[in-house]
């Protein structure tokens, strides 16, 4: 695909990168593949974290820390829980009993990770990892890093404010909270941004023009790109925010500033 001309700065809040050893099929994949096609994106730094295993997430996270050694990726460390994210009765007693597994994140984790300077920052996806306990979400209180997190059915808006939301540091939400492609759900989650200070959104697979012209519009300080590569093609991701009709300093603060603001590593 020829290289994307659009003038921007783009910074990148959400890909996936599968680690040599631990690789599956993917569009792609490969670390050089995936630094290529940011290049042709035009995007000049990304954040990136390991997808989707069984047990712990120390192997994959070192080994997604080596891949970025070199490339414009900084790295995030993801982590799990054994609380289950969901609100209904069954959930919150199956929470009353769940106890903390040998694959689990510990607090102690959660320190080595912050005071280990090739991670930036957290990843978290409760609905496939489970949702950490109060100890661990504690510690990441104390270490102040930003989280990645999302949302979508497994784990709403309302779960989100009553759980993250409740600790303080910077929550950046995938996909607006709405996967999958749930338009009423990104609404709830934008309205988050009105009460909750340390709440930002990223705009992976957020196909929905509405939404992100509000959002960009009501909040132009707390948006921030995410391509959602390698699942979603980094210039199609780029195209969804140029063919929007929100002024031009307002891109530039979802291309980069804000997520400058957030993480320091993507400043330029």
């Amino acid at each position: 695909m020829l290289e994307l001309e659009h003038g921007f700065r783009v910074v990148d809040v959400h890909l996936e990168l599968e680690p040599d050893e631990t690789k599956r099929r993917r569009a792609i994949s490969d670390p050089e593949q995936v630094e290529r096609e940011l290049h042709q994106a035009g995007i000049v730094r990304a954040l990136v974290f390991p997808g989707e295993r069984e047990g712990s997430y120390v192997k994959a996270n070192n080994a997604v820390a080596r891949e970025s050694v070199g490339r414009p990726f900084v790295a995030l460390a993801r982590i799990n829980g054994a609380r289950d994210p969901g609100e209904s009765l069954s959930s919150r007693l199956r929470n009353v009993t769940a106890s903390r597994g040998e694959d689990h994140t510990t607090p102690e984790d959660i320190e080595q990770y912050a005071y280990d300077d090739r991670f930036a920052g957290f990843k978290l996806h409760p609905t496939v990892d489970g949702l950490p306990d109060e100890e661990v979400l504690a510690e990441l209180e104390t270490r102040g890093l930003p989280v990645l997190t999302y949302g979508g059915h497994g784990f709403p808006p309302s779960a989100i404010a009553d759980t993250l939301l409740s600790y303080d540091f910077p929550l950046v939400v995938s996909h607006f909270g709405g996967q999958p492609l749930d338009e009423t759900m990104m609404h709830e989650t934008i309205d988050l941004l009105d009460s909750a200070d340390e709440c930002y959104l990223d705009t992976s697979f957020v196909r929905k023009r509405d939404p992100l012209e509000r959002a960009v519009m009501e909040h132009p300080d707390r948006v921030l790109f995410g391509s959602g590569a390698p699942a979603a093609h980094p210039n199609v991701a780029i195209m969804e925010i140029l063919t929007l009709d929100v002024p031009e300093d307002a891109m530039r603060k979802v291309f980069s500033k804000n997520a400058a603001r957030v993480v320091e590593e993507l400043a330029p």
